[in-house]
């Protein structure tokens, strides 16, 4: 199955609450560099932050929610 980057954060807590969203409506994802960026946050420019990864498939269905999201 193959990832995509749905979207980047530099902060954790924002990254977990949006994972948390999708999966809840099914979504397959994970968080990718989480552990580098909590442990050592001055790398956040170097590795461009938390990367939220959806499976290829769920990629446009993920974009719908995000949209849903911010519209409201």
């Amino acid at each position: 199955m193959n990832f995509v980057q749905l979207q980047s954060f530099s902060n954790y807590m924002d990254a977990h609450m949006l994972r948390g969203q999708l999966e809840e409506a099914g979504i397959r994802c994970w968080l990718k560099d989480e552990n580098s960026m909590t442990i050592t946050p001055f790398l956040n420019n170097a590795l461009g932050g938390i990367k939220l990864m959806v499976a290829e498939s769920d990629l446009e269905t993920a974009k719908e929610l995000l949209a849903s999201n911010s519209s409201d």
